[in-house]
């Protein structure tokens, strides 16, 4: 997974910047971006981010009441950290989640729009957006070797 590195320094990334922040307000600039409605994205305004964690490519914020953000950023989608309150960019822009110490804009420069958000409300929810493939971190090499060559055989078919 080649988004390993950039998913864990996000991860700290966000956790240094908004751990135990309040998220005041999520401004949706693109139709595209959320992927889910109940409950609704408004349910996470007001609400203290808890922590944050990785499923397969998917950055998770957790936040209070049991409520779960889920982005997977897919292959342009990026985060940037601006001062409170700064525009969304119109072209490239998704949206902008804003706390007391400064806003959060995701972005994404591709034309197809790809990246996504849920909000999720309990962990059961959450573990529908785990692709269940391998957890490279967590395996050991015999887990590990099994599901590659089997991808080598397939691909040294062809």
């Amino acid at each position: 997974m080649p988004e390993l590195p950039d998913i864990t320094i996000y991860l700290e990334a966000l956790e240094a910047r908004l751990l135990n922040q309040p998220l005041e307000k999520v401004r949706l600039a693109s139709p595209f971006l959320l992927r889910s409605f109940e409950p609704p994205i408004r349910a996470a305004e007001g609400k203290k981010v808890l922590g944050f964690h990785r499923i397969g490519k998917r950055i998770v914020f957790e936040i209070e009441d049991d409520l779960f953000l889920v982005f997977h950023l897919m292959i342009t989608g990026r985060f940037h950290w601006k001062k409170r309150g700064v525009a969304v960019p119109r072209k490239y822009g998704h949206a902008a989640f804003d706390f007391p110490s400064g806003t959060l804009l995701l972005t994404e420069m591709g034309a197809k729009k790809r990246a996504s958000l849920h909000l999720v409300h309990g962990r059961e929810k959450l573990a529908d957006h785990d692709p269940k493939g391998l957890e490279i971190l967590d395996s050991d090499r015999a887990e590990f070797r099994t599901p590659s060559r089997g991808r080598i055989t397939r691909s040294s078919e062809h």
